[in-house]
This record gives structure tokens, C-alpha cells and sequence, in this order.
């Protein structure tokens, strides 16, 4: 991992089917709910991911990723796109419709799925290939240091914060009025609903990340994850946009 004075480019592929995400999480739900929401979409599409479904191994297998993907995250899609007719929230963007039902016990089974989506096409970027240089920004390095001490002190929170979660759910690194801190959320809660936070990045917990790779090691896979697969640049892409 290096330090650079300028954000570098992050995975270089399909990154422009993650944009959309980026900006929402940069933005956060008050932008939404004050009616400057991100472009609607006529149904909410599965993007494909930012690399091969090998490209994560040994951490993450090639079988993992094609049921994770392929099964749980157009699983969410595919029940999304099955509520949304009829409600309130029919053609808006996926962001939109996260923010909006957030905290409302009457779309709680829409909201978990729109979450969800959006959790996972978060994670995905989130993540880049075994042996990829990450680059992480002077800015988010400095602000890294401020916080935590250093990006080794940061990786240990982040381990904490997802061992500590009981059950499924995430562990993030956030921004909130530009310090940094770490949370965790379960289910399908998601720090874009916060706010004044934005996520930089995540790693899910929930057992299908990781069950088939590492059965209940999650630890190791964390460490795993957070030693070999942390998208740094991305995480800098991010926090340059608050």
C-alpha cells in the first residue's frame, strides 16, 4: 500500500456502473430527502462487478463470489423490482429509494432490499484483486492519522467493528463533518440514511461473504480482507468528494 499526494485510479474496470454509488454515498441521504436526487431509473439494474469473479481468490473464491453475486445481491434486485410497482417510490433512483424508506416500518421489507443493493454494490468497490497497488491520498492518510494514529491502528477498528457485530451486518469506515470514524450497522442498516456521514468503505459480515471460503473463521477473513483486498483508492475517491 502507498501514499500518494493525488487520488489514483481504483479497479479501471466497470468503475463507471459504481458511480452513481460513489456519489450518493458522497452526498448522503440529506441531498436526497431536500428533492436533489440522483437521476431515476425506470427499474433498478444489477451492475456488474468491477472485476473478474476470480480476481478476489484465495481470499475470496470465484465460488463465493458467484453466489454472493450472482445469487444474493440479484437476489435483493430481482425483490426490489417486484415491490416497487404501486408504492410511492416507483422510478426513483436506488438512492432515493433507500433514504425514503428508511426508519419506516411500513416499507421495512423494501427498504431492506433497496439496502441491500446499495450495501453490496458499496462492497464490491469496495474491494479490489489480490497483488493491485492501493493507493490512498495524502488527504485520507492525514485524516487516517488524526483519527486512528495510524492506517494500522484504522485496520485494528475496522477488525473490532466487525467482530463486534452480532450476527449479520457491516463494519465501515465513515466521514462524518470530515473526521473519520468507524461503525458498525446490522442487517441491512447502512450509514448512507445518517446524516452528515458518508461511507468510504465496507466490509460485509454477514455469513454468505464468507461461509464457503472460511466457514466460521470470520476473523481470519477480515484480516484476510482488510491485509489483501482493501480498496484504498477507492476509500480516497470517496472522502476527496465530501
Amino acid at each position: 500500500m502507498k501514499t500518494s499526494g493525488k487520488t489514483s485510479g481504483g479497479t479501471g474496470v466497470s468503475r463507471r456502473a459504481f458511480m452513481a454509488v460513489t456519489m450518493a454515498a458522497a452526498a448522503g441521504c440529506t441531498t436526497v430527502r431536500r428533492g436533489q436526487a440522483p437521476v431515476a431509473a425506470a427499474s433498478v439494474s444489477l451492475p456488474a462487478l468491477p472485476y473478474a469473479q476470480d480476481a478476489l481468490a484465495p481470499v475470496i473464491s470465484a465460488q463465493t463470489i458467484s453466489f454472493h453475486y450472482g445469487k444474493h445481491h440479484q437476489g435483493y434486485v430481482t425483490t426490489l423490482n417486484k415491490l416497487l410497482p404501486g408504492t410511492p417510490f416507483a422510478g426513483m433512483s436506488l438512492e432515493e429509494i433507500v433514504c425514503r424508506t428508511a426508519d419506516k416500518a411500513e416499507y421495512a421489507t423494501l427498504f431492506n432490499n433497496a439496502a441491500q443493493v446499495w450495501n453490496h454494490t458499496f462492497y464490491w468497490q469496495s474491494l479490489m484483486p489480490v497483488g493491485k497497488e492501493r493507493m490512498v491520498s495524502s488527504k485520507l492518510t492525514a485524516a487516517i492519522n488524526k483519527a486512528f494514529g495510524s492506517m494500522t491502528e484504522c485496520n485494528a477498528a475496522l477488525a473490532d467493528a466487525a467482530m463486534k457485530q452480532f450476527g449479520s451486518g457491516w463494519a465501515w469506515l465513515v466521514a462524518e463533518k470530515g473526521a473519520l470514524k468507524v461503525v458498525r450497522t446490522p442487517n441491512a442498516e447502512t450509514p448512507l440514511t445518517q446524516a452528515g456521514v458518508t461511507p468510504l468503505l465496507t466490509i460485509d459480515v454477514w455469513e454468505h461473504a464468507y461461509y464457503l471460503d472460511w466457514q466460521n473463521k470470520r476473523a481470519d477473513y477480515v484480516k484476510a480482507v482488510l491485509d489483501r483486498l482493501m480498496n484504498w483508492t477507492f476509500a480516497s475517491e470517496n472522502y476527496e468528494k465530501i
